[in-house]
């Protein structure tokens, strides 16, 4: 099948639209994690740290099914239609989230709000991968990724200024102000996916010999990526009261980890674009390992504060670059299956991440079991990115634009996707 090909969207427009996409779907995923503490204090909610677990796992409940579905429909349709459907349907849920009467209506108001959120990652990743120039790619993603981090700044910031003197699902009911951003959606997305190409059978087409590899451990390093993210942005900040902290105090350390994230992030991807994708990526999930240990020590504040922000750079940040690493791997066509794919699975360890750490507080009655939870899965998805072969996004810069600007090739779907040689 031919491929045809519309105008390129500038790259700075598509950019500053996916920073404002991802910046809802920041504010959403730390909103859980900034009111736990007032839930769980609020006598009329009857609600126990198993409660919170169950909260935050109905959240991540739809996540695969929205990045499966939102990265299919970017490479077949465009990212416009499916970024307004999703932008809408988290808007309305966040409304009923910060209506509802109890907990059974938090939960599924909660279930429809993940539902939405799990599409925008796979969505604004393809965009923006596919409008930036081949060596700014990854700056361009951790820069609209880390506005997940900056979101999350903003949901701790509104926390700590309105809780506990108001009720706590105030913060739910601010999230459903990006309705506004529709008509920015419809003016500055993508309509149509840059190629138009046949993109049947794209599940097997992501395990072709070259990349086969690399596509199961970026899946486990996904899946353990998630789980780290979803816990720490449910957990945190009750792990840290567990710990001696005060509210204001711990909340403050959710604030600097999402700063950490945000500008670290930044910084370590302009190091990958320069053919380091994978040292930086295994490197922030070792971050994230040695910060959360240290967070279980007592240190000074002020070092701890640093120290928050080093693992929102290895958590929040880590999950950037393996984002990009899921955009190197293929070309433009299937960009979106693969992040939506990738991203699906990871959704997985998102479902069972605050499940997880709920039953470790809850079995192990030591206030230092939480960070150590936190640990495990960064030390896996380590693991995982040390395995991944070395020249696992190795196509060249000259290939690259030769698969931005030309047809896909149209040879069975057992051909590889990549051709692997220098970077």
């Amino acid at each position: 099948m031919t491929a045809t090909r519309p105008p390129k969207q500038h790259s700075g427009t598509v950019l500053g639209l996916g920073c404002l996409v991802l910046f809802v779907d920041g504010y959403d995923l730390f909103s859980l994690g900034t009111i736990a503490p007032s839930l769980l204090r609020d006598p009329a909610w009857g609600a126990t740290p198993a409660t919170l677990g169950l909260l935050g796992s109905l959240t991540a409940l739809g996540m695969p099914f929205g990045s499966i579905i939102a990265g299919r429909a970017a490479d077949r349709r465009g990212p416009r239609l499916p970024l307004l459907i999703a932008i809408t349907g988290i808007s309305v849920a966040m409304l009923g989230a910060g209506l509802a009467p109890g907990l059974a209506g938090l939960g599924i108001a909660r279930f429809v709000t993940g539902m939405g959120v799990g599409a925008l990652a796979p969505l604004v990743g393809t965009m923006v991968a596919n409008a930036a120039p081949a060596h700014r790619r990854t700056l361009h993603l951790a820069a609209a990724m880390g506005s997940i981090g900056a979101g999350g700044t903003l949901s701790a910031l509104l926390g700590r200024l309105l809780l506990p003197h108001a009720h706590f699902q105030v913060v739910f009911l601010l999230g459903a102000l990006p309705i506004l951003l529709l008509p920015l959606i419809r003016a500055w997305a993508p309509a149509h996916p840059p190629i138009t190409s046949d993109t049947r059978r794209p599940l097997r087409r992501l395990f072709t010999p070259a990349t086969r590899r690399s596509t199961i451990l970026l899946w486990i390093a996904a899946f353990s990526s998630m789980t780290l993210v979803y816990s720490t942005t449910s957990w945190l900040p009750t792990v840290l009261m567990n710990n001696g902290y005060a509210l204001t105090s711990s909340l403050e350390f959710s604030i600097a980890f999402t700063v950490g994230a945000s500008i670290g992030g930044l910084a370590v991807s302009i190091y990958a674009d320069r053919g380091h994708l994978r040292l930086v990526t295994t490197g922030t999930f070792l971050l994230a390992a040695a910060a959360l240990f240290t967070l279980s020590t007592q240190q000074p504040r002020p070092l701890l504060l640093l120290v928050s922000a080093l693992a929102g750079l290895g958590a929040l940040g880590g999950q950037n670059m393996l984002i990009a690493c899921l955009s190197a791997l293929y070309p433009p066509a299937l960009r979106g299956t693969s992040l939506g794919y990738g991203l699906g699975i990871g959704r997985l360890g998102a479902i069972a991440g605050p499940a997880y750490l709920a039953l470790v507080t809850t079995l192990i009655a030591s206030p230092r079991a939480g960070f150590y939870a936190f640990m495990v899965p960064a030390l896996i998805g380590a693991a995982a990115l040390y395995l991944v072969p070395k020249n696992f996004a190795t196509t060249s810069e000259p290939t690259r634009d030769r698969l931005r600007n030309e047809p896909e090739p149209t040879t069975s779907d057992d051909s590889p996707i990549s051709t692997q040689s220098r970077e």
